[in-house]
């Protein structure tokens, strides 16, 4: 469960810097956004919980084109300075934004499904980790055939390879920046929705989004879609078994130790060839 939700935050935050060579700094609130749309359509208005991931889709999509159209669409994407300077400040706007509308203090939301765990001889899974994990791997199929079967997601690989050749052949290059921007935060809002239920959303929830999102990139290798979503269910393996056979209080340094001796082993990542969107 944890490793197809970390895909989905991974390939989004690679996606986005793939394409536009944007550090997203904000990738983790709007992954708590998605954690907040869900708590107020359930526990507020008292909606159903599987519309509340649209919304959370819708959410994450409508803030993801506003930030690249309001904020980028203007700015020299080759200022790393100045645009790492605008996603910190979008991360820092957004997440206290969130503690001013909802408090400090955590917020639960209620699981659509029953409490008893199926059971498999001597294996028990709650319901709502089996629908979590099967919603996320079908999103990253449909998300695996939109980039590699339509073509939308052939002029997003034409923008990669080379920006100005894709405007040559007609590629309308600011409007795939826009649409990569609202697909990348939409499938991190996905993930804060889907999670929403089986922990707690919270003003902070973020924060340690951001980390593992860039520890599963780093993982998977700049530019590489298929090695953020191994990435991340690498990456979640390693702490689940960590906190299994040593300790749970030492399941996030597990996973973040591994990432460093990546780093010094294997810089460009695990599952990095020749680096590429698809």
């Amino acid at each position: 469960m944890l490793g197809a939700t970390y895909a989905l935050l991974g390939i989004g935050l690679t996606l986005i810097f793939g394409i536009m060579r944007v550090v997203n700094f904000a990738h983790g609130e709007l992954y708590a956004l998605g954690g907040y749309v869900a708590y107020a359509a359930v526990s507020v208005f008292d909606l159903n919980y599987f519309g509340s991931l649209i919304l959370a889709a819708i959410a994450g999509l409508v803030f993801g084109a506003l930030i690249e159209y309001v904020l980028l669409r203007k700015r020299d994407l080759g200022s790393i300075d100045e645009v790492m300077l605008i996603m910190i400040g979008t991360m820092l706007i957004m997440q206290n934004t969130e503690l001013l509308a909802w408090g400090g203090v955590a917020k639960a939301v209620p699981s659509p499904f029953s409490q008893e765990p199926l059971v498999w001889g001597e294996v028990s899974v709650s319901p709502i980790r089996l629908f979590v994990l099967c919603t996320a791997l079908v999103l990253l199929a449909v998300f695996y055939m939109l980039i590699e079967r339509s073509r939308f997601g052939l002029a997003m690989r034409a923008t990669f390879q080379d920006r100005d050749a894709a405007r040559i052949v007609g590629v309308d290059v600011s409007r795939i920046y826009t649409a990569t921007f609202a697909l990348g935060s939409c499938l991190a809002a996905v993930a804060g929705a889907l999670l929403a239920p089986v922990f707690v959303v919270s003003p902070t929830m973020g924060d340690l989004a951001n980390l593992k999102a860039f520890a599963i990139v780093i993982l998977g290798g700049l530019g590489n879609l298929a090695g953020a979503a191994l990435g991340g269910f690498a990456l979640a393996l390693v702490e689940e078994f960590g906190a299994g056979y040593i300790s749970t209080a030492y399941r996030d340094a597990i996973g973040f130790l591994v990432i460093l001796l990546v780093m010094i082993v294997r810089p460009q990542g695990l599952f990095a060839g020749k680096e590429r969107v698809g």
